[in-house]
């Protein structure tokens, strides 16, 4: 790949939605069909905060402590009915296809047989490992999730480079020790390199290259 930026790095940690998969529409659907009753006056569109666990949010949402458990499930019942409604972010099947077994890993603030369904949807590969918002105590924004990721790979965290889309994520990341951070789409925090979507990127498990011509311009730039 001529006029490329390269990268010295033995391991890819990337979410999933919005990286991976385009999901946007069909969780929009799923969050405002469980607001109806849950958080009246709740919008997808305007109110989501992208990248955390939806254990999480629904506590903020709901408020009542003890109907959490039973909101949650009904919102993560109405995320798996969508999950068919999903489409690959360009590139992400090539880019996966070509990355080494046991070098990349997915982490997601999603539930396990969502994140799955998802990227089987999508057409995508099984992850070699799946870290997801049960694995860890504290997800995003904290670094539980990659630090668990990069422990799995049995990569150092600073020989990583995450993809990630939403603030949540980054800053996970960020707190992970991860030295490289590609942002996907419009992330909405400071990253090491921005990219619309993956048709640009290749890696051969010793190296991340990422086609100069694909980087976006950056807050400031």
């Amino acid at each position: 790949m001529t006029g490329s930026v390269r990268i010295d790095v033995d391991g890819l940690l990337l979410d999933c939605d919005g990286v991976l998969v385009d999901s946007h529409d069909a969780a929009a659907i799923a969050w405002n069909r469980w607001a109806t009753h849950w958080a009246p006056g709740f919008d997808f569109h305007r109110d989501i905060e992208h990248g955390r666990r939806i254990s999480d949010l629904v506590a903020e949402l709901i408020g009542d402590t003890s109907q959490v458990e039973v909101a949650a499930a009904e919102l993560k019942q109405l995320e798996l009915d969508t999950a068919t409604d999903v489409r690959p972010i360009p590139g992400a099947r090539e880019l996966l296809a070509a990355c080494p077994p046991g070098r990349w890993a997915v982490v997601t603030s999603g539930n396990r047989a969502l994140a799955t369904a998802r990227m089987a949807s999508a057409g995508l590969p099984p992850a070699p490992v799946l870290v997801t918002g049960e694995d860890v105590d504290n997800g995003k924004p904290f670094p539980d999730p990659y630090l668990l990721a990069a422990q799995r790979l049995q990569i150092p965290p600073e020989r990583c480079a995450v993809f990630e889309d939403a603030p949540a994520g980054i800053a996970s990341a960020r707190e992970a020790g991860v030295p490289t951070i590609v942002g996907v789409g419009a992330a909405a925090a400071p990253v090491t390199l921005a990219v619309a979507d993956l048709r640009a990127v290749r890696f051969d498990g010793a190296r991340l290259e990422i086609a100069r011509d694909a980087l976006l311009p950056q807050t400031g730039e």
